[in-house]
């Protein structure tokens, strides 16, 4: 007999849906039961592997945490990860399933919605509970017809559905009315409440418009969930592109993450965030590098094209000049290929076959791609320290004369890696700031910081707002019950 279900969408993107999905897979596990998180399509280039070998969204490795299951490729059966504005690789189950277009929203998908579908049986079928994540806003009325991640989905489960509005952008009432009013009356008839989220100042303020609202839509507000500073989880997308900065005064580092156009994995330098001496920001012009102690060159899903960026804007000399005056360079997977001699994609991996170009010579590297993916859980050491990471990549090393560093090279202050995560190591994490600083002069010493207990303490803070701000045992009788029947239907939705 297939679990309980329920979908948290959005009014929008980066509404809250993650966050609200996140604590209420660690809630509801809280309450002994078997919980799974899952998002049909997540469109990211920050992602995860599993034990098994599988890759999947960042955001639902995160919310396999909070639920305490095991991440797995069912959770996330499709991730489009973006190489242009029109194009993405496609992962299915995992595993790469070949590319889409932006033109391929409708039959093109057609196997890609089978695969989530099967993918959220075999889930509901295994679990008591799965909590699943819309994407967007499930009023995208232009894309309805192939929709397979919001109300497509909600339809084929049968599952109710919350959305979640950000009060901080303004307007969330208008967007929640909305958001029901433009869906059909078969829509209408699962969409069954909603969450606020973020909210600043005291909540009695706000209940005479949720009073409104439940009298304009039928429909109840399940919670109002307060804007809190603790919530940093690992990002999505790149929304999150704000850096994290030290407290006042107390900046010993400096790190400049370039913003790269295809930017990946930036999930990275999370770690570095948490350090209380350290000062992370994303640089994009050569002025943001110029007093750095430690210059780092992500990830990225389009090598190639970002590293002619990168020279488009005059960053390739700033890295090199500041290389070469002893600075520190730390460059990771894509990041890494960049800093070596050569760069060549005979099979079109990018985009086009025979495409090749120059590295920045930093390293000595060549970086050749190839069909098949690698996915990997390396463990290693590194000065000095043990460290784990993840890798996902096409691309083969080839190394000359380097010292070998976490499945990439180093040369003097100039270190490149392969492996994903590897920040997210205390002990390795503190040797690589305390090289930073010894080159640079920097005063910085090193602190007591665990990434991992701090991620461990940001789900509990997360469950811990979730049980008190939501009524999690109305949400998960809806999970249960499945819609009230009888959902008054908003027009236009009949005339649609």
């Amino acid at each position: 007999m297939p679990g309980a279900a329920l979908l948290v969408a959005g009014t929008t993107s980066d509404a809250g849906k993650s966050i609200v999905t996140t604590g209420l897979c660690r809630a509801f596990a809280r309450r002994g039961l078997r919980v799974a998180p899952y998002k049909a399509q997540n469109m990211s280039n920050n992602s995860m592997v599993c034990a098994d070998g599988a890759e999947i969204g960042r955001a639902q490795w995160v919310q396999a945490l909070a639920a305490r299951a095991e991440p797995e490729a069912a959770m996330n059966p499709v991730l489009l990860k973006p190489g242009s504005d029109r194009r993405s690789h496609v992962v299915v189950m995992g595993r790469p399933g070949g590319t889409v277009s932006s033109r391929d929203f409708l039959e093109g998908r057609r196997h890609l919605e089978a695969a989530a579908h099967a993918a959220f049986d075999d889930l509901s079928s295994r679990y008591d509970v799965v909590v699943a994540e819309g994407a967007g806003s499930p009023t995208e009325i232009n894309l309805r017809a192939s929709d397979y991640v919001n109300m497509g989905l909600a339809q084929h489960a049968r599952m109710p559905v919350v959305v979640v509005g950000d009060i901080d952008r303004g307007g969330v009432f208008a967007a929640m009315h909305g958001t029901v009013a433009l869906l059909d009356a078969a829509d209408q008839a699962l969409l069954s409440g909603f969450v606020i989220n973020k909210f600043r100042g005291d909540v009695t303020l706000l209940e005479p418009g949720l009073r409104q609202l439940a009298q304009l839509t039928g429909r109840p507000t399940y919670g109002v969930l307060p804007w809190h500073p603790g919530l940093w989880l690992d990002s999505e997308d790149a929304l999150d592109l704000e850096g994290r900065r030290a407290e006042a005064g107390r900046a010993a580092l400096r790190v400049a993450v370039v913003r790269l156009p295809r930017i990946s994995n930036f999930t990275d330098v999370d770690a570095l965030g948490i350090e209380p001496d350290v000062d992370v920001v994303f640089a994009s012009d050569p002025r943001a590098l110029v007093d750095a102690d430690l210059i780092v060159l992500p990830g990225t899903r389009a090598t190639l094209s970002d590293l002619d960026w990168l020279r488009s804007r005059g960053l390739d000399r700033a890295i090199v000049g500041h290389a070469e005056r002893g600075g520190a360079v730390l460059g990771i997977c894509g990041g890494f290929q960049m800093l070596g001699r050569r760069i060549e994609d005979p099979s079109g991996i990018e985009g086009t076959e025979g495409a090749a170009a120059d590295g920045l010579g930093l390293l000595d590297v060549t970086t050749t791609f190839a069909p098949e993916k690698v996915l990997r859980l390396p463990e290693g050491t590194a000065l000095g320290a043990s460290t784990t990471g993840y890798e996902i990549h096409h691309g083969r090393i080839a190394r000359g004369g380097d010292e070998e560093f976490l499945g990439g090279a180093r040369r003097g202050s100039v270190f490149g890696t392969m492996w994903h995560g590897s920040l997210e190591g205390d002990a390795f994490r503190g040797r690589l700031l305390a090289e930073v600083a010894t080159g640079s002069g920097a005063s910085w010493q090193p602190s007591s910081v665990s990434f991992p207990e701090r991620r461990a303490a940001r789900l509990d803070l997360l469950g811990d707002l979730v049980e008190e701000h939501l009524d999690v045992d109305a949400l998960l009788a809806l999970a249960r019950d499945g819609a009230p029947a009888g959902l008054p239907l908003l027009p236009p939705g009949r005339d649609l």
